[in-house]
């Protein structure tokens, strides 16, 4: 009966090796092509966090059905169905390590003899942490009093970034880039704060994110001029749940992405966000009033006021995103998607989206050659390479549509590219300027993290709330576009901010402040 039960274990556990393989093998298909097809495309449709979810699990079911194997019947091994795994990348060199010795032997194990040398040792690392430690830093001013004229002197008290200084700014910063970089409520920050010893109420906390906020004012001011200070800006939304009134209403993160380095420009990258109740198209001509140059958005008509021939100082020239049009074909030809829904490949993928998607593609890798180039040598480029793709594309759309129903989903997808005046000149403005990018997808790129926050933090409190996570958002996005930690950055801005004079405050922006730091380690 028991060895019957251990085969039974066996073969369990070959089925389930062989079959969490295959599995596995497909997602990792899927996750290629999706990386072919670009990391913001059809995010609907296979999410790279479900996918590693996915693998997750099945790594885990399959050391599970191992450890069960070997613990029914040690002898016998499953190692044809067992997948190599790849070699573990060594530990970062900068971290300290800690020998902790075995205690060796006094005698030979197999003889017994005491006359044993040694020869050498073999060293197995483990990767451990230490837990977060807590302290109070005491500031001492001493007094001291004068024996001829009785006066007392003491130092002065030092400068705080908040109000009252019962927080350091290291707590501080800590504090808010987990609300707003990790997207961790307050609430459940007081909570694990309360398990780790330390009690600090949620309106305490609440009251320090406030005066921070007021605080950072000069360098959020500063982001945003060099922001609105570009030639070309990226620029999107998207949506945030609003507690509001016997339920939630839909308000919009609304970003604006100054990114040089796709033509080899000098400037750093900066983002700038903005909130509001709803989408409504005053918000853009409010958040971009004054400025001019080109805007690189989707297809929007909230942006349109901003095209006008009367707009001031001078009309905003559009560039519409290549990625939105190539996704509408993307949907009609998603073959993967077609067989999840248990319809026919043969009969509802359309040839035609899937030609388009080809083209496109073709395009794309002309385009992420060149990307890093300076403006002149992708304006070139484009010319020799891409010019004559997007005139075959152009005539070759134009003749499909004309076969088709205006009904039909593939017309519908070509005639989003068309079917207003200057649509098509919008699309194609890349060709004549080196500077402006193929894609809005750096715009995408910076709203992920709040698509991500809104399955943690749920909704807005208030509209006062949204635009203090905007304010956030600013700094935090601009110091990751920039390669810095935006904890360490936030940290040393708060600590230095109060006793640094107004004229040398643009050394804490996240660009200076990380030349600065290599130029320290130099």
């Amino acid at each position: 009966m028991v060895a019957a039960k251990g085969e039974l274990t066996q073969v369990q556990a070959i089925v389930s090796a062989s079959e969490d393989m295959i599995r596995h093998l497909r997602l990792q298909i899927a996750k290629l092509r999706r990386e072919q097809y670009g990391h913001s495309a059809e995010r609907h449709a296979r999410l790279i966090e479900q996918l590693e979810m996915q693998l997750e699990d099945l790594e885990t079911d399959i050391a599970d059905d191992r450890a069960k194997a070997e613990a029914t019947a040690p002898r016998t091994t499953v190692a044809a169905f067992e997948r190599r795994r790849p070699a573990r990348k060594p530990f970062p060199e900068h971290l300290p390590r800690e020998r902790v010795v075995i205690e060796a032997p006094t005698s030979c194990t197999c003889c017994g003899s005491a006359r044993i040398v040694k020869m050498g040792e073999d060293i197995t690392e483990t990767l451990e942490v230490i837990p977060r430690q807590w302290k109070v830093i005491q500031t001492v001013r001493e007094k001291f009093t004068c024996r001829d004229c009785e006066k007392i002197s003491q130092p002065p008290a030092p400068f705080h970034p908040t109000p009252r200084g019962w927080a350091g700014p290291n707590l501080l910063a800590m504090v808010l880039f987990e609300k707003f970089g990790q997207h961790q409520p307050l609430n459940r920050q007081a909570e694990r704060y309360a398990k780790e010893g330390v009690e600090i109420s949620l309106s305490t906390l609440a009251d320090q994110v406030g005066a921070c906020a007021v605080a950072l004012q000069p360098i959020h001011e500063m982001i945003r001029s060099h922001v609105l200070g570009a030639e070309r800006l990226h620029a999107d939304d998207t949506t945030v749940p609003l507690l509001a009134k016997g339920g939630t209403q839909t308000a919009r993160l609304w970003t604006y992405l100054r990114d040089d380095r796709p033509f080899g420009g000098g400037a750093p990258p900066a983002a700038l966000y903005h909130f509001s109740t709803d989408r409504r198209k005053e918000h853009p001509t409010r958040h971009l009033a004054g400025w001019t140059g080109i805007l690189q958005a989707d297809a929007y008509g909230g942006y349109n006021d901003l095209y006008r021939h009367d707009h001031r100082p001078a009309p905003v020239l559009s560039a519409l995103c290549w990625a939105h049009a190539r996704r509408k074909f993307f949907e009609l030809a998603d073959i993967k998607a077609t067989a999840r829904k248990g319809r026919s490949v043969a009969e509802e993928i359309s040839p035609i989206a899937l030609e388009a998607v080809k083209r496109f593609d073709a395009i794309f890798d002309v385009e992420r050659e060149i990307t890093g180039l300076i403006a002149e040598a992708r304006h070139d480029a484009r010319q020799r390479l891409v010019r004559p793709m997007v005139c075959d594309l152009h005539d070759w759309m134009r003749v499909e549509c004309a076969r088709m129903s205006k009904h039909n989903p593939v017309a519908k997808a070509i005639n989003y590219m068309f079917e207003e005046d200057g649509r098509w000149e919008a699309f194609t403005r890349f060709l004549d300027d080196g500077r402006i990018c193929l894609t809005n997808n750096a715009a995408e790129r910076a709203l992920r993290g709040v698509a991500l926050g809104r399955k943690a933090w749920l909704f807005a409190g208030s509209p006062r709330g949204g635009d203090r996570a905007a304010f956030m958002y600013s700094l935090i996005v601009t110091a990751k576009m920039n390669d810095i930690d935006p904890q360490a950055w936030l940290a040393d801005v708060l600590a230095r901010m109060p006793d640094l004079p107004l004229s040398r405050l643009p050394e804490l922006l996240p660009w200076n402040w990380k030349r600065c730091l290599i130029a320290k380690a130099a």
